[in-house]
Parts: C-alpha cells; sequence; structure tokens
C-alpha cells in the first residue's frame, strides 16, 4: 500500500502543468505537464530554458545515493536521511530505493507532505507540541497500523502537552519517543543532564499516550566540534541508552533506537556507536544525514567524513546554478542574473566553476572569476583578465548548504553530462 500511494503521488507531480510558477522553464513549454516536457529530453543551454536556472547533476545524484547506502551497510547503520535538506519525494524514493529506513522531518508540514507521498517511517527530529500536528498524528497513526512515527523529547512540560492533545484526539496509538540527549552549555535543543533523563523517562512512563523507545541527538551541536568532543558526546549518549535499559525503561521492546548524524560527523557516530553494548532488545542503529544528495561546492565538501576517511569513496556536489553575464561595466567587474533569490548564500558565497560561451557553447574553468557579493537578483563577479567574460555568457556556479539551495527552486531540471533535460524534481518547501 505505501508503495502504491509513492506511486501515485510521484504520477501526480508528471501530471502537473509547466507555467509562469517555475523559475528558468522553456517559455514555450507552459501549458505542457511535467512528465511531457521531461519527455522531450530538451537541452538546458539550447533548448529554450532561461537564467538563471539550476540544475541538479544525474550523475553526481546517483554516485551520492549510492555511496551513502555502501557506507551505512559497510558500518551496520539504519538510514533516515534528513528530507529538510530536499523536500522532494522524488528524492525520497531514491533514497528508499537505495536501503533508507525512512525520512527525518523537522516540523509537522514535512511530516504530512511525506505522508501524502506514503512514507511508512518518520522520524520527527524535534519536540512535537502542537495540538493540531498531534490531531493530525493520532489519526495517521489509527488509520495506518503500518505506519512508524518517532520524535524527540526533551521536557517535562513537552510530555504534559503531548498527552493532553494525543488524549483529547481519542489517540489507539501511542506514540514512539526518543529521549533528546543536548550537545552540551550552549547547544541548541535536548536536555543537558543524565538524571534530566531519567526524570522524563520516569514520567513518559506515567502516561499511556506515549512510548519510550530510545534516545537520540544532534552531534553537529557539539560547542566548538572537534572528532573528540564529537566522540565524548556521543559516548554520554550510548552510556544514556545502556542506563535506561539496566533501569527497565526500554522493557517489552522488540526495537531500541539510538539515533544521531548530521552530514559533518557521521564517521564518528558510526565509531561510537560500534562500542554500543548488548541490549536488552535489538539496537536500530539510525543515522540521519541528509545533505549528501546533492552535496555542495563549500560547507559540506570542506567538512564532508569522506575527507577524513578517503578510503569510504567522495561525494560529488550535484548542483549547478546557470547564470549569465548581464552587465560589464568595468574591465574588473561583471554581474550576473543570479542574486539572493535563486543562490544559496547563508554559509559560503557561491563560487564561479566553469564559463560556456555565449558565442559558440564552448566551455572553459572559470579561472580568475571570484563572486564577491550578492543582491537580490545579481551576483558581483571580480574579474582578473578583461577578456575574462563578455555579456551573453553563462556561468555555472557551485553553491554551499543544500538545505538552502533547494528551498529556493520549485521545480529543478534533472540534467546528465551533456546537457540533456531527463526528469525535473519537485519540491515542497
Amino acid at each position: 500500500m505505501a508503495g502504491e500511494r509513492l506511486a501515485q503521488g510521484l504520477k501526480g507531480l508528471t501530471d502537473e502543468r509547466v507555467d509562469h510558477r517555475f523559475k528558468g522553464l522553456p517559455p514555450d513549454a507552459d501549458g505542457s505537464t511535467v512528465g511531457e516536457l521531461a519527455a522531450e529530453r530538451r537541452n538546458l543551454f539550447t533548448d529554450g530554458f532561461t537564467t538563471p536556472v539550476l540544475a541538479l547533476s544525474a550523475e553526481s545524484l546517483e554516485h551520492n545515493l549510492a555511496l551513502m547506502e555502501t557506507y551505512s551497510s559497510r558500518h551496520g547503520l539504519a538510514f533516515a536521511p534528513h528530507g529538510k535538506t530536499c523536500m522532494a519525494p522524488q528524492l525520497f524514493a531514491r533514497q528508499l530505493e537505495h536501503g533508507a529506513w525512512g525520512i527525518t522531518a523537522a516540523v509537522p508540514h514535512q511530516a504530512r507532505v511525506y505522508r501524502h507521498f506514503g512514507i511508512e517511517r518518520i522520524f520527527l527530529a524535534n519536540q512535537l507540541v502542537d495540538a493540531a500536528a498531534l490531531r493530525w498524528l493520532a489519526a495517521e497513526l489509527a488509520a495506518d497500523p503500518g505506519f512508524r512515527f518517532v520524535c524527540y523529547v526533551d521536557s517535562l512540560r513537552g510530555i504534559e502537552l503531548m498527552d493532553t492533545a494525543l488524549r483529547e484526539a481519542g489517540a489507539v496509538r501511542p506514540v514512539d519517543v526518543v529521549l533528546e540527549l543536548g550537545a552540551g552549555e550552549g547547544a541548541r535543543t535536548g536536555v543537558r543532564t543524565e538524571a534530566e533523563c531519567l526524570e522524563l523517562a520516569d514520567a513518559i512512563a506515567g502516561v499511556d499516550t506515549l512510548r519510550l523507545v530510545g534516545v537520540a541527538g544532534y552531534e553537529g551541536e557539539v560547542p566548538d566540534a572537534t572528532a573528540e568532543r564529537v566522540a565524548a558526546w556521543l559516548r554520554r549518549l550510548v552510556a544514556l541508552a545502556a542506563a535506561l535499559d539496566e533501569a527497565g525503561r526500554f522493557a517489552d521492546l522488540d526495537q531500541i533506537v539510538v539515533s544521531a548524524g548530521g552530514s559533518a560527523w557521521f564517521d564518528t557516530v558510526s565509531e561510537v556507536f560500534d562500542e554500543l553494548p548488548e541490549l536488552s532488545a535489538p539496537v536500530l542503529k539510525l543515522l540521519r544525514s541528509g545533505a549528501y544528495v546533492s552535496h555542495d561546492d563549500g560547507h559540506y565538501r570542506r567538512l564532508t567524513p569522506f575527507n577524513r576517511v578517503p578510503d569510504e569513496g567522495a561525494l560529488q556536489p550535484a548542483f549547478r546554478l546557470w547564470s549569465q553575464v548581464v552587465s560589464r561595466p568595468t574591465p574588473e567587474q561583471a554581474f550576473l542574473n543570479a542574486g539572493k533569490r535563486d543562490a544559496a548564500y547563508d554559509l559560503d558565497l557561491p563560487q564561479a566553476r566553469v564559463v560556456r560561451s555565449g558565442r559558440d557553447g564552448s566551455l572553459r574553468p572559470a579561472d580568475g572569476l571570484t563572486v564577491t557579493k550578492l543582491s537580490d537578483q545579481h551576483a558581483w563577479v571580480s574579474t582578473e583578465r578583461a577578456g575574462d567574460l563578455e555579456v551573453g555568457d553563462w556561468i555555472g556556479l557551485g553553491l554551499s548548504h543544500p538545505c538552502t539551495s533547494f528551498d529556493k527552486w520549485q521545480l529543478i531540471p534533472l540534467v546528465e553530462a551533456d546537457g540533456t533535460v531527463t526528469d525535473f524534481i519537485r519540491t515542497f518547501f
């Protein structure tokens, strides 16, 4: 049934009409369905696409999906990639095909998108205290016995709010929860001490609307993170799981959840999770890294664990934001028609990677070109030589931080190396 819902949902995406809502698509395609346009296999550069246009590399996407599937399997990890990095059901489907246990969400809206497309396992990496969302969740759990949902708990007040809303909703199944251990003083969410975690475990045991199934957290929030500091916090998380199990808090479970994993330290997560002692039930070691799908040309490219363990392979940046030179006011300056509305800029500025000549379509490296600033709809580019660029040239920009790249584009061409567009990725931010 879940597979049927996903297939039907994806079919619905191909039936959507192309029009002015979607940036960069060919104006002469208006009125076509997404499926019809994909079937035409147009060329991104010569068949009517307008700049700026964001492209996702088909080859790099497949490489990244396969690499993380292999990595997770090799290290005995289940994988629930964080969907907020892309919010694209087609990519969720590809991740599930590549062995993902489920998909991670951050907020109720994301979980609702997942359920619309039939995702059967959702890990919500947040405490869920919104009464309306809890009513919706209670109904979803009641309607589908195969639906698995897990979320964080980190406070007595949170437990109270969840219990009240679920009782008022007439919940027939308890909501599975994990205690979130905070990554340290000054970190983001989560319980700060193990003693408080034990207190919360007692409170959860006192209500019948919640079921404690494990522990979790996010090592990326460890203050002044180093491999040693991250490993120390992860060992606290593992020890907490063991202490709760010894105290009988996981009695009658057929599986205990221990979860962590962003995109910067999943090698350390793997190493420490290998140290988990035998517990009273099998442990689901759940990794939640999400930015790997498209990877990037900045923040995550520098921080990826594959830089530390190159024998495991290497992720490939999959995004190119193609923009055109629209002004060349001085020999040292050029302006592109892509800016903050089009490019991620919260962590790093875009990087000029390749130039496609506006005269003959030839490609060359973007040597000597540096993006120095973004305006709303312009990228400021410094040039080392007067002849580096001319108006009309296309510039392929590498982007940082996938989370804030996908959210600017609702329909993204999936492009093969020769420029052939084979599909369009629909996002739901």
